[in-house]
């Protein structure tokens, strides 16, 4: 009787564990529970005599036989059916990233002024004071050499705060114009605040050549402009000083939004105030920059310019004021564009 029941055991805990749905299982409850079930059979199968050595152990067969099955029908009633897949459905198109607004905007400058015959090139955003400061005719007491707006590296070497390097570098790489480049790249100063970053693009334009003059100055910035703010949009430029061009300018196209009347509905402005944006600086190439750069200012003359990509994206989309923004990992505001 030992070998009987230690028989039956081994028998439906093997079909217990093999069993994958509840109607299997009831099966197996039905032919070892049932009142004819195989339990009951070796009960029955018994003498009174051995009632008393056996009847212990089948009892306790019988208890174990109930705790497996239950046991199993709670793992087979949690287990999520597989989705059956309908291959002659359309799938699911994934999410398609795309290039970030400042990588767009880069690309989209240099397309408009290759467009125009400029040829981009880069130049070191780690560079010597001669190529940052003293070949661009910035004195050694200037406050932009000062430490607390340049970042040192050595009392030599600076992360450069401006792409105008680049000029001295073309003029030397050049050495007989003409000579039209357009110099994208980092900039860096030492302005951390809420709404500025201490790291932000530039892109530096550099035209030198016989003849040329503040017309086609005007003339290239207009067509930028209108260009990438649209063909609606003017500019005007306001005297200004830079160490490196004489004469200055600054730069300033009309607003959008009041098309450089500095009104809306009889009201103040709320983009421009006045009627007008500040684009950035401009002018023509002083004559000590181009004897720095290795040509002849009485033969040679051009203009340069340095505008910010930050800034004509915020001036473009009207964004924020916060130059972070454009920095910021939120998708709400990355995906707009």
């Amino acid at each position: 009787m030992d070998q009987k029941i230690k028989n039956t055991k081994q028998k439906l805990l093997a079909e217990i564990n093999l069993t994958k749905n509840i109607s299997k299982l009831d099966s197996i409850s039905t032919k070892y529970l049932g009142r004819k079930g195989e339990i009951n059979k070796l009960f029955q199968s018994l003498s009174p005599k051995e009632k008393a050595t056996y009847g212990k152990a089948l009892n306790q067969l019988k208890k174990e036989t109930e705790e497996s099955i239950k046991k199993t029908e709670t793992l087979l009633l949690n287990v999520k059916p597989k989705k059956e897949i309908d291959i002659t459905m359309p799938g699911v198109k994934p999410t398609e990233g795309h290039l970030h607004l400042l990588t767009q905007t880069i690309e989209e400058v240099e397309e408009i002024f290759k467009s125009l015959g400029f040829i981009r090139r880069r130049y070191p955003e780690v560079e010597t004071d001669w190529y940052y400061a003293e070949g661009l005719n910035i004195p050694k007491d200037h406050p932009a050499r000062d430490d607390q707006e340049t970042f040192y590296i050595t009392p030599n070497i600076v992360l450069t705060a401006h792409t105008s390097n680049g000029q001295l570098r073309e003029m030397e790489r050049v050495k007989n114009p003409p000579i039209k480049m357009i110099n994208i790249g980092k900039t860096y100063r030492r302005q951390a605040s809420n709404t500025h970053s201490p790291m932000f693009h530039q892109f530096e334009g550099l035209m030198i050549d016989k003849g040329v003059n503040i017309t086609h100055l005007i003339g290239i910035s207009n067509y930028f402009v209108r260009q990438y703010f649209g063909p609606d949009r003017e500019i005007r430029l306001r005297p200004h000083h830079f160490q490196f061009t004489e004469p200055s300018f600054e730069v300033d196209i009309n607003c959008s939004i009041c098309k450089g009347s500095g009104k809306k509905d009889n009201k103040t402005c709320p983009v421009c105030k006045a009627g007008w944006l500040e684009l950035g600086g401009a002018g023509m190439v002083h004559p000590q920059v181009l004897k720095n750069g290795g040509l002849n200012p009485n033969k040679y003359s051009g203009f340069a310019f340095g505008w910010g990509v930050e800034r004509i994206i915020m001036m473009k989309h009207q964004v924020s004021s916060n130059l972070r923004d454009l920095y910021s990992t939120d998708l709400r505001f990355l995906t707009q564009f």
